[in-house]
């Protein structure tokens, strides 16, 4: 396998994981992984993370920091109460 093949790999990877590619581009990446061991390992690995990201709880953001946070970006008036 040469590495011009695991460079397109590359380019298409999030597209193929999240279902948007075409078909044949599908089978291409399909048939690249079965030939090639570290392109394999890395999407499985890859696969998993997003895995884990989607469905683990996500944390809480207290809300001090999160008071910081909108006056250092200067997002105030779009995301904190307004004082009555």
């Amino acid at each position: 396998m040469g590495h011009d093949e695991c460079r397109h790999l590359l380019d298409e990877l999030s597209p193929y994981l999240d279902g948007e590619v075409s078909e044949t581009v599908c089978a291409e990446i399909e048939q690249h992984l079965s030939d090639c061991e570290n392109c394999r390992v890395m999407v499985d690995t890859l696969r998993k993370t997003v895995y884990l990201y989607r469905n683990m709880p996500q944390p809480e953001m207290p809300e001090q920091v999160r008071e910081r946070l909108y006056k250092k970006l200067d997002l105030t008036e779009f995301f904190l109460p307004q004082a009555s």
